[in-house]
């Protein structure tokens, strides 16, 4: 087979796909961060520093080792990983956020003989054939899969997402095992129950594990945004897609976080947010119909006139239209500064009780209150210079942990709260200000 140019070469390591295999590596990560934080506790002590085990856990060398870990292991466990590793230093200990950031990378690659097997299972034997040329050093690579470019055999210009051995059958596994490992690690509290949002991210990685769901993903998103000349998705090839492989057009542009340099126009930085957070308003109060993954390499920007390439629909949610109605209940609240009106909202939702104590539902409406700063704000909301994260961390650590007002929010807002949590991370790291009130009072003017 023809290779294309070559790129720097990522590390390599077989993907563990049996469900023995994958538990064991699990009790190793276990056992390397409990040993890791005895040697931090005896470190600190022999400096005469203090040795509280949460914060020996949270210890960078412990990341970089989780992170290690995690990268080999692909699929949900780097999934989950990943999104830890969103949060900020605002959260966690920056040198843990460090070490974990390269989940947002990259994952290491699948040796070529696995490559070559993975690609056997799905075309059958000869599958050379199908191909003028492929390239078996991968563009990109994530959790679940990764991709590779290649040429049809009538020409097309092709990017190969190849799903991981065995990632399918492991997830609930994973999912269960990485929870264990938060909670070790002191990341969850202990007696927070969390059986909704597991049974949650269970059900919303099997679909992305199903490359069949994603292309009709793509081709449903391709079509609700085919009106908007600012976006683009690619085209999904059905002769070539199968469960463990999807076949989309090869989408060539730059990294969207380079709008971020210095040189950039603030207009065109403004442009880009404005962009992103009017398709997150589209997904929720239009489409019903949203793309859960936020994650930075999920955008390209095409530098010749700016639009924006959305490159992944594995992670997608659809919402039925009476939540998206008491969504636009709270909004309208929200902006409007009434307090009994979220309340009332947020109890429609599930966010309280409706027998909710009034001191535990006035804290959950300040914290409402406050994340939701950008579409209170009037005029243009500057992303770069908010400090939202931090007050918004003290805020939700106080109600969780000093007085016991949070419980986990309902099933159906998890990847939801992703999406709005990354969009507002994405913009912040371009530096873009957008006046998200006005775009939001359009929606709910509209009626929805």
């Amino acid at each position: 087979m023809g290779e294309g140019p070559r790129r720097p070469t990522k590390r390599r390591s077989r993907v563990p796909s049996g469900r023995v295999e994958r538990l064991a590596r699990f009790g190793w990560m276990a056992g390397e961060m409990a040993a890791g934080s005895l040697a931090e506790s005896a470190r600190r002590a022999l400096r005469g520093a203090p040795s509280e085990a949460a914060s020996a856990i949270l210890s960078g060398a412990n990341a970089q080792k989780l992170a290690r870990r995690l990268s080999s292991m692909r699929g949900a466990a780097m999934k989950l990983g990943q999104l830890v590793s969103l949060e900020t230093d605002d959260l966690l200990p920056p040198e843990f956020v460090e070490a974990l950031a390269v989940l947002r990378d990259a994952a290491d690659t699948m040796p070529a003989t696995q490559v070559r097997r993975a690609l056997g299972r799905a075309y059958g034997k000869g599958w050379e054939e199908r191909f003028r040329s492929f390239d078996m050093e991968p563009i990109a690579s994530a959790s679940i899969g990764q991709v590779h470019e290649a040429v049809a055999l009538d020409g097309r210009e092709l990017a190969l997402k190849i799903q991981y051995p065995g990632v399918a059958r492991s997830i609930d596994s994973d999912v269960d095992n990485v929870a264990s490992l938060l909670r070790l690690a002191r990341l969850l509290p202990g007696d927070l129950d969390l059986s909704g949002i597991l049974t949650e991210a269970k059900r919303q990685l099997r679909q992305e594990a199903d490359y069949l769901a994603e292309a009709e993903n793509l081709r449903r998103y391709r079509s609700l945004v085919a009106d908007d000349p600012r976006l683009v998705v690619p085209l999904v090839h059905a002769d070539l897609t199968t469960r463990r492989v999807l076949a989309m057009d090869r989408l060539r542009g730059l990294p969207i976080e380079d709008l971020a340099a210095p040189e950039t126009e603030q207009a065109r930085r403004d442009a880009a947010g404005a962009t992103l957070e009017h398709l997150v308003l589209r997904e929720l109060f239009e489409f019903h119909f949203m793309q859960t993954d936020p994650n930075f390499a999920n955008y390209l920007v095409d530098p010749a006139n700016d639009r924006i390439l959305l490159l992944d629909f594995g992670s997608t949610r659809e919402f039925d239209p009476k939540f998206t109605h008491r969504y636009a209940e709270l909004c309208r609240a929200i902006v409007a500064g009434d307090r009994a009106g979220v309340r009332r909202a947020a109890q429609r939702i599930g966010y309280l009780a409706e027998d909710e104590s009034d001191r535990r539902a006035e804290g959950v409406v300040d914290l409402i209150l406050l994340v939701s700063e950008p579409f209170r704000h009037r005029g243009l909301y500057d992303f770069a210079r908010s400090n939202l994260a931090v007050r918004a961390r003290d805020l939700g650590f106080d109600l969780m942990f000093r007085r016991g007002f949070l419980h986990p929010p309902p099933p159906e807002t998890v990847f939801l709260h992703r999406k709005l949590v990354g969009s507002f991370l994405l913009c912040a790291r371009l530096g873009a200000r957008v006046d998200t009130r006005a775009l939001l009072e359009r929606f709910l003017d509209a009626g929805a």
